[in-house]
């Protein structure tokens, strides 16, 4: 299996944002997510509250299931990563 990096997850947020079948304030999450990614934070720390943000509307109703796919591949990816540091 291919390990996912910070860029490939910031990909799938771009086709997150762009996706207008997804609601406004999920795609304001995702928006808000990544910039926090693109912080120079410590990555603990901006890694932990961007899985914190994303968990919750994972779990948003509203969401398309192809969305909620593509946050749970992003979710497990920031996992790994916070687990390796």
């Amino acid at each position: 299996m291919t390990e996912i990096n910070l860029n490939d997850i910031i990909d799938i947020m771009d086709e997150i944002e762009e996706d207008t079948s997804i609601p406004k304030n999920i795609r304001k999450t995702i928006t808000d997510a990544k910039k926090r990614l693109k912080t120079n934070e410590d990555a603990t720390l901006k890694i932990g509250a961007v899985v914190y943000s994303l968990e919750e509307i994972a779990e948003d109703i509203n969401i398309p299931s192809h969305a909620r796919t593509q946050i749970w591949t992003i979710l497990s990816a920031l996992e790994s990563m916070k687990n390796d540091d």
